[in-house]
């Protein structure tokens, strides 16, 4: 007997006639009536008392259908983690984020996505751009995000976002009143500096030697969003990332643009040496269809 044969016996079980058996399973009475008589000739008893046109299970056959809830139950699951897989709502997916965008930029992402996807587990780590890096060539994380790049073998990598550096600092700070500060307005008040060697930091070294000003932060600090908590409290300026003065804090800080301009770029990466998985790639997609910045009209941006 076929897993159809059982079908269409529990159908019949189910509704007493082959015309209502045949309904639910979108076939013709003729096939159901068919079927049973193939059904009964290979068990070799009969299956069903003809009462008044209405069909009542033998006690063999309510064995083979109380045997089989097992099969069907089996067979549904299966077609759920089918119908799940094929919309990429079940499975495991391993992020790992440098701070700046870990805190900013995929927060908003992965609300929506995990959102339709309640069966998804997700990892999600944040580490300094080696990690980041490491993570994904040793495949702890499919998928990596950081800011800046330098060449990797072995690594894809995608632009998520263009933007440029920018000043925080207190609301109450003279230099909140202007529309844009420079290394040369930096000189005159406390500065917070990024860590030297860090890729941020040594950009707006490169920013100040441009300008021919010396850097000489009073504070120095490995984070943006470190910087931006300092400076809220007052302790100095700094020029920061453009994601890190929308993640929130004791203290609001106020944001202007940094001249010279001092691009950063926000990257995704993933491993070449494996493919990546259905969630993977439709994780990148929302990523690459939301493109998210820097939350446009927040109110760290003064």
């Amino acid at each position: 007997m076929n897993l159809r044969q059982l079908e269409i016996l529990r159908a019949v079980v189910r509704h007493r006639t082959t015309l209502a058996a045949a309904e639910e399973l979108a076939v013709s009475q003729p096939a159901v009536s068919n079927a049973l008589k193939a059904m009964e000739a290979q068990a070799g008893f009969p299956l069903f008392d003809r009462i008044n046109n209405r069909l009542f299970p033998t006690a063999e056959a309510m064995t083979l259908y109380k045997e089989s809830e097992a099969i069907f139950a089996l067979h549904a699951k299966l077609e759920g983690r089918l119908r799940d897989l094929r919309e990429n709502r079940h499975g495991h997916l391993a992020l790992v984020a440098t701070p700046p965008l870990a805190y900013g930029l995929l927060p908003r992402v992965l609300a929506a996505f995990m959102r339709g996807r309640p069966q998804t587990r997700l990892f999600f780590d944040v580490r300094r751009y080696e990690g980041v890096v490491e993570g994904v060539t040793s495949r702890v994380a499919e998928l990596g995000f950081a800011l800046g790049l330098s060449n990797h073998v072995g690594i894809a990598h995608e632009v998520v976002h263009r933007g440029e550096m920018v000043c925080v600092m207190a609301p109450d700070h003279p230099l909140s009143e202007r529309d844009a500060v420079t290394p040369a307005d930096l000189a005159r008040h406390p500065f917070i500096g990024l860590e030297r060697g860090t890729r941020l930091g040594e950009a707006v070294r490169d920013s100040f030697a441009r300008e021919g000003v010396p850097f000489a932060a009073a504070v120095e600090v490995r984070y943006c969003n470190t910087a931006c908590v300092l400076a809220g409290a007052g302790v100095g300026v700094a020029v920061v990332d453009p994601f890190s003065p929308s993640q929130g804090g004791a203290h609001p800080v106020v944001v202007r643009p940094f001249v010279p301009v001092t691009p950063v770029e926000a990257f995704m990466l993933w491993s070449e040496a494996e493919p990546l998985s259905r969630l993977a790639r439709a994780f990148l997609a929302e990523v690459r269809a939301a493109r998210v910045g820097p939350v446009e009209g927040d109110p760290a941006s003064g």
